[in-house]
């Protein structure tokens, strides 16, 4: 589909790169002809991750174990990118989710999910911009968002709030710093299988229950995501700036809000989701290292 080498030269920096769409976005650009970096908090899934890409590929895949949440480590961390040479592109795609009624939520599930995705995508995007503007080097971010953006979502609120803002910072950045001939855009897809997502979103759920309204019948792929990400990092379109593309098959304008069907589970219901989701996060925690 795309130009053998068409991201030769890019330098592109993928949160959350060690799993999910964060893996499957640094592996297009990899085969492309990219640079990439990765990080995230499991430092042995990123370096199994960057190993078997570049087995596949070849080329240059660095790690990073990190919590964005830290401003400080962040910083660190771009200042050690800085060392090879700057950056061209950013995804953020790193991100906390799962699905609770509201009123079950404690402050700390709560702030679980925000740090994550509000503060942390700040703190490196920030971090990133103003090293490009002092440097008077073109950059490009892609931010992983939700259709929830446009609608909101039930059951999902942190990450609807938090998207949200994402979604405000995508536009707002892009007309502060298009002087800089910085772009900011967004992708809001829909339901793409990743297993980390499905055990907190759609615990016990298949692909096809996912798929069920849509209009095109589906859930989504991996290639897909893959292939609108590098049309949006690679070079021949910079005035597309300021957008957040749905890539959902139409899903969310036919259907609205993502998780209403959900307001008609028991007590039980809940109870079993919260122990599938507690087993998904014990297993995720005991492969941290940050």
């Amino acid at each position: 589909m795309f130009k053998e080498k068409l991201l030769t030269g890019k330098r592109i920096l993928i949160t959350g790169g060690g799993t999910g769409l964060g893996r499957a976005m640094a592996e297009k650009y990899l085969e492309l002809g990219a640079e990439i970096y990765i990080c995230g908090r499991r430092k042995n899934v990123l370096d199994e991750t960057a190993k078997e890409l570049m087995t596949a590929h070849g080329g240059s895949v660095k790690t990073f174990d990190i919590d964005i949440r830290n401003a400080s480590a962040v910083e660190e961390m771009i200042e050690k990118i800085w060392d090879d040479g700057p950056l061209t592109g950013l995804v953020n795609n790193a991100a906390g989710n799962f699905i609770s009624r509201t009123e079950d939520l404690s402050p700390r599930g709560f702030d679980a999910i925000t740090n994550i995705v509000l503060h942390g995508t700040f703190y490196v995007t920030q971090g990133i911009g103003k090293r490009w503007i002092q440097d008077k080097i073109k950059g490009s971010v892609i931010s992983i968002l939700v259709t929830w953006v446009w609608t909101g979502s039930p059951f999902v609120v942190p990450s609807a709030m938090a998207k949200t803002g994402l979604d405000a910072m995508t536009k707002s950045l892009a007309v502060e710093w298009g002087r800089y001939c910085i772009r900011l855009n967004a992708i809001a897809p829909g339901p793409i299988y990743t297993k980390g997502a499905w055990d907190r979103l759609s615990p016990g759920k298949d692909a096809l229950s996912r798929a069920d309204g849509n209009p095109m019948g589906r859930t989504g792929e991996l290639s897909e995501i893959q292939n609108l990400a590098t049309f949006l990092m690679a070079d021949g379109c910079d005035w597309l700036t300021g957008q957040t593309i749905a890539l959902d098959g139409a899903g969310y304008l036919a259907n609205g809000a993502s998780f209403t069907h959900l307001a008609n589970l028991s007590d039980q219901d809940w109870q079993d989701i919260r122990d599938k989701i507690k087993s998904a996060n014990d297993q995720d925690k005991a492969n941290r290292t940050t």
